[in-house]
């Protein structure tokens, strides 16, 4: 049933959707309009399997307020999604919090994910209403396969915005959000980029989960040795909410990330017997104590260009093994996240951008 027919609206990242918005102006209320509600020249698209529809010029989606979304999808069957990602890292998102469950199945956001056959995505992500007392929303998220990690950090970043946009929010608003990994709390900073307080980092094994021989304080397994493929790496890991295999070297000698066949060695550590949850896998490559680059395969995603969980957890498990700082910017393929594992609260902080790319109606 996903897409029947596909609306899309597209408007240019960068600065020329930055210009749009100085130009562009809400009558009502006197203030640039967000992303998500401007209004936009159409195109039409024509994907396989799915109708393309023209969009009448000048055509505006119905972001101005949740109300007036819901019962306009009451009325249509249709859903309203928008698309952002973060260094890359892409998802379509759909505000949902009119309803506790989302209001696509994993296979149809498995579908919707597809990059030949449907919008393309890392992801579909869901705001829905919060769980505990004192959150303003939960996120829910399906990965591209259809699975269901327990969060995922650019997805949040992505998120925030996106929620942002839609209600019309200032510089400066905080969310507290309910995931499967437990309360994360994003900020709108000055800049457009996005603060998110991740928490704090679980080492121990048994809670990761990987079946590793702990090696360190509190149960913790760092730089233990594990054979893939004929070659011996040195692991650390560490769970964000989600489970992480952090490797800084290979058969003795540092990661290089040129040497690194990711779409081979990647699915290899993904289902390794010693991770019964699965995991994914950063391999970072140290330029200095305060600068380290990092590509990874995500579990139930494979290849993406960035992951923010991913990138905290390349700083914890750096720190913990000796090579770099608790401040320390992780280039990936994407662009930089710039991420502080913070002494006295064990807290984890990154920053970084999420960005519009077009919005549309399912």
């Amino acid at each position: 049933m996903v897409c029947s027919r596909v609306t899309a609206q597209i408007a240019q990242n960068g600065s020329r959707l930055e210009a749009g918005l100085q130009n562009r102006r809400l009558v009502s209320q006197g203030r640039p309009q967000s992303p998500v509600s401007r209004v936009l020249n159409t195109h039409k698209f024509t994907y396989k399997g799915y109708r393309g529809i023209d969009c009448a010029r000048g055509h505006a989606l119905s972001w101005q307020g949740v109300a007036a979304a819901v019962a306009q999808q009451a009325e249509t069957g249709q859903i309203q999604f928008a698309k952002y990602h973060g260094l890359g890292n892409d998802f379509v998102l759909i505000d949902n919090r009119h309803t506790t469950e989302p209001v696509l199945t994993p296979e149809q956001s498995e579908r919707l994910c597809d990059r030949n056959f449907g919008i393309g995505g890392d992801g579909v992500i869901f705001a829905l209403p919060p769980q505990q007392p004192g959150s303003d929303l939960t996120m829910r998220i399906y990965n591209s396969d259809g699975s269901e990690p327990e969060m995922c950090g650019n997805g949040i970043r992505c998120l925030a915005r996106f929620i942002a946009d839609v209600d019309g929010a200032s510089p400066g608003q905080e969310y507290k959000i309910d995931t499967l990994a437990g309360l994360i709390q994003p900020v709108m900073q000055e800049d457009g980029q996005v603060r998110v307080d991740m928490g704090s980092p679980i080492l121990e094994g048994a809670q990761i989960p990987t079946t590793l021989q702990p090696n360190a304080d509190g149960n913790a397994v760092i730089a233990q040795t594990l054979e893939v493929d004929g070659h011996e790496y040195t692991v650390s890991c560490v769970s964000m909410g989600n489970p992480h295999a952090l490797v800084y070297s290979v058969d003795g000698a540092p990661i290089k990330l040129d040497a690194v066949d990711l779409f081979h060695v990647g699915p290899l550590f993904e289902s390794h017997p010693v991770f019964p949850a699965k995991t994914n896998t950063e391999f970072v490559e140290i330029l200095s104590p305060s600068h380290v680059k990092m590509m990874v395969w995500e579990r139930g995603a494979g290849r993406t260009l960035a992951c923010g969980t991913g990138a905290c957890a390349t700083v914890v498990a750096g720190v913990l093994e000796g090579k770099i700082l608790r401040k320390c910017r992780v280039d990936l393929p994407g662009g930089p996240l710039f991420i502080e594992w913070d002494e006295k609260s064990n807290k984890i902080y990154m920053t970084g951008p999420a960005e519009f790319v077009f919005a549309g109606t399912l």
